[in-house]
């Protein structure tokens, strides 16, 4: 068995040398960083050549620069070189998500009260798991990726979509100026709220959205959701309720069975 393990040692080896050099190259092409890939080759080449002639004192020169070389590139390309090995992380696609999110929602947040001091008016709809293709299909579809220059730009009140609701879903604006139903049960509104607020809670009693109300008067910030209208929400309680909601919980195993899938992530 283990002389036939050896017979593929090399077919092994070289499988592995190409799958090292095709993610240099992909990592390195169409950078500054490919003139030190070529050079480097072209060292390598002068170094083979010095060896295969026979040529002591080109060998032992380039042996001194090489020596030298090595710390340098080292030194110097230490961001690319950090880049590329955080890349090779099984934990980087999922720091990449939570990283994502919280800077989402930090704009969300930031935006939101930022049009709160303003007084500006505003109706912003999460989605979560209800579709609310049904409201986006008649109104303004964007489909562009969230900022919070955009979200303010659609409220404001020089613009022809600050009229109506603004629906996101994950990290993406789907529509602006959307008509949402408006609530028949009034009871949870005071005087000083209107048909926006209406509207918001009625979205969220046919729907499993979150909305996030502005109010134009007033100025506060008020979330809806199941039905719910919670009125002069703060900037540290909105980051709380959002994330709670669309922050998928950590599932706890049983600290007795062993679990292979996190085994292998180890």
């Amino acid at each position: 068995m283990v002389p036939l393990f050896h017979s593929f040692t090399p077919f092994i080896e070289i499988v592995i040398i190409a799958m090292i050099l095709n993610y240099l190259l992909s990592f390195f092409w169409n950078t500054r960083s490919m003139d030190l890939v070529l050079g480097l080759l072209a060292f390598l080449l002068i170094f083979a050549i010095s060896s295969w002639l026979n040529l002591p004192v080109l060998h032992k020169i380039m042996l001194l620069i090489g020596n030298v070389a090595v710390i340098g590139i080292l030194i110097i390309f230490q961001p690319e070189l950090r880049v590329a090995l955080s890349k090779l992380s099984l934990k980087g696609r999922r720091f990449k998500e939570i990283t994502e999110f919280d800077k989402f929602l930090d704009q969300l947040a930031t935006s939101t009260y930022r049009l709160s001091e303003k007084r500006i008016g505003a109706l912003i709809v999460l989605q979560h798991e209800d579709s609310l293709d049904e409201y986006a299909n008649k109104a303004v579809i964007l489909n562009a990726n969230f900022s919070s220059e955009l979200l303010e730009s659609i409220f404001a009140t020089t613009t022809p979509l600050h009229d109506g609701a603004c629906t996101i879903r994950d990290l993406t604006i789907v529509a602006a100026a959307v008509i949402l139903p408006l609530s028949e049960d009034s009871s949870q509104l005071s005087r000083t709220m209107g048909t926006r607020h209406r509207a918001a809670l009625g979205a969220s009693q046919y729907t499993d959205a979150l909305v996030i109300v502005i109010s134009e008067e007033s100025g506060r910030v008020s979330i809806a959701r199941d039905g719910v209208m919670t009125p002069g929400v703060k900037i540290d309680r909105f980051k709380g309720i959002i994330r709670s909601i669309f922050t998928p919980p950590q599932k706890t195993e049983f600290k007795g069975a062993f679990n292979l899938r996190e085994w292998l992530a180890k």
